[in-house]
């Protein structure tokens, strides 16, 4: 998948203006915190480490400072079957789309993300051409209905749509940065990765959400997370948190199923943070909008 993601990104890179200089991290200390269980835990807790592959977000549409390569996003479409956006755009400069939705049907604008037919958010996609391969601009929670591409290659046509994602998330967990000391980290700790002797979930995504999240800061900017699967058919995890005296939760990492061990290198502002996990599956997408931009 690392293989793959890397074409991906050089296609992306192409259709896109260049990411951000990744941010400088911040000082840290050492911390290990423990989410409630979730109710109706039936898993196991985690115990060794085994690598899979990360996918990911574009740089275009990565949450600043947590750079993971792009990927096409997956066709799959088990919530609701009917569409739950829909989905405008206009330039507003020759190379700049201005993206708005109005949310519809039964579960979206609810942000809950508490069962299968709540919108937990939606994944923002956008391709080169009709046919795709679609990759994800950003995850947008439900209830924001804009987005800006900006500086995009002149003369480009852009394919644009929305998919609403589903399931609950985590107890949420505080993470406080210091100044150390730090335990010695497993090797590959940053690596999503799931634990050898698992046990793997049973139940329906959107029926239950993760449990026992754990978050253990390794190094000065960095936190490493377990969490136990308890769903048996999620299409991802989301990894998300929310900066000290911020709105709202944001994506940071999306990974494969079936991964339980991820670690993250933080940013100047997520010193203090909280953070969830959330097991999803996409629900149908939205119409699909088509802009071609100007300039030279």
């Amino acid at each position: 998948m690392r293989a793959l993601a890397a074409a991906l990104l050089a296609l992306t890179v192409v259709a896109c203006a260049a990411p951000p200089p990744d941010a400088t991290p911040p000082p840290g200390s050492a911390l290990d915190a423990a989410a409630p269980d979730a109710e109706g835990s039936d898993a196991a807790a985690p115990d060794a480490a085994a690598s899979v592959t990360l996918p990911g977000q574009p740089p275009s549409g990565q949450p600043p400072g947590h750079p993971t390569p792009g990927r096409p996003a997956s066709a799959g479409g088990a919530g609701p079957g009917v569409a739950t956006a829909r989905l405008s755009g206009v330039l507003v400069s020759p190379t700049d789309v201005e993206l708005r939705w109005s949310e519809t049907g039964s579960g979206a604008g609810t942000g809950t993300g508490a069962g299968e037919r709540a919108v937990a958010g939606y994944a923002l996609e956008f391709a080169t051409a009709p046919e795709g391969p679609y990759t994800t601009l950003a995850f947008l929670p439900s209830g924001e209905t804009a987005y800006t591409h900006p500086d995009l290659i002149p003369q480009t046509t852009f394919h644009y749509r929305l998919r609403p994602y589903y399931g609950p998330a985590t107890k949420p967990v505080d993470v406080v940065l210091g100044g150390g000391p730090y335990g010695e980290a497993e090797p590959g700790w940053s690596q999503p990765r799931t634990i050898p002797g698992s046990p793997p979930g049973k139940l329906p995504t959107g029926t239950a959400a993760p449990s026992d999240l754990r978050a253990t800061v390794t190094q000065a900017d960095g936190v490493a997370f377990t969490w136990t699967d308890r769903t048996g058919d999620e299409e991802g995890f989301l990894l998300e948190n929310r900066p000290a005296n911020q709105p709202g939760f944001r994506v940071v990492a999306l990974l494969d199923p079936d991964v339980n061990a991820f670690g993250l290198i933080t940013l100047p502002e997520e010193r203090r943070a909280t953070y969830r996990v959330r097991a999803i599956r996409h629900g149908a997408p939205s119409n699909v909008v088509a802009l071609k931009t100007g300039g030279t």
